[in-house]
């Protein structure tokens, strides 16, 4: 990723543009149109700096158009905010597109499991449904634990489950149908959670992504500067 100072020195000024979105997002749940153009327009810099041909500008450019679109659905159905939108957009221009596949699923497990987290709080309690808000609250803290060691997982470059333990489940549940019953039975209490947590929302709760957007593009930042470094 890095060649050079003049290319670290980008990279440094993305990230405190990023710290600035989440702290924005967190604030006041929006983020300023003119810190996602800055970061759009300073992109080419980005390719000069790196030495991109025109195949790879146009790799970026096509990156960036898919990605505004594929937004654009998620904001029509109400699953992303405008700034949310632009500041993804605008980092499209930034990662080449293994690693923006990177930002794209750490964003979603941070995200995904911020949400359920904050649904779970706001959800209103009724009377009688006692075992159901806590199947509910169940559901949520294994939803954020779930993600939490995805996002360890794929940040760490480690499998979710290692060998170790996957032979270990097969020797105590040798039984393949087992398994199987019993990921339904887990596919099916989630379900339920789920729904019960979302039929109880009190209120919209605005997600902060662009804490999540943020967080997922610092790390792959780091990351690559890092291995660039070592190898370097």
């Amino acid at each position: 990723m890095p060649g050079g100072a003049f290319s670290y020195a980008l990279l440094l000024a993305l990230a405190i543009a990023l710290l600035v979105a989440a702290f924005t997002d967190l604030k006041r749940r929006e983020i300023d149109n003119a810190l996602n153009l800055a970061i759009a327009l300073a992109a080419p810099l980005w390719w000069w700096s790196m030495g991109f041909g025109w195949s790879a500008v146009a790799w970026q450019v096509g990156l960036c158009v898919i990605t505004f679109a594929v937004a654009c659905a998620l904001f029509a159905l109400r699953q992303m905010g405008g700034g949310d939108v632009k500041l993804l957009t605008a980092l499209a221009l930034w990662f080449a597109p293994a690693h923006f596949g990177q930002v794209i699923v750490l964003m979603a497990m941070i995200g995904g499991g911020a949400s359920i987290a904050m649904a779970a709080f706001n959800m209103e309690r009724m009377p009688g449904e006692t075992l159901r808000d806590a199947i509910g609250w169940i559901v949520a803290i294994g939803w954020v634990l779930l993600a939490g060691s995805i996002v360890h997982a794929l940040a760490m470059h480690r499998p979710l489950m290692s060998p170790q333990r996957l032979e270990a489940i097969h020797l105590a549940v040798p039984q393949t149908w087992l398994l199987v019953v019993a990921a339904l039975a887990v596919v099916a209490l989630f379900l339920f959670g789920f729904r019960h947590i979302m039929r109880r929302q009190k209120s919209r709760l605005p997600i902060p992504y662009g804490v999540a957007i943020s967080a997922a593009a610092l790390w792959v930042i780091a990351e690559q500067a890092l291995f660039t470094q070592v190898s370097g």
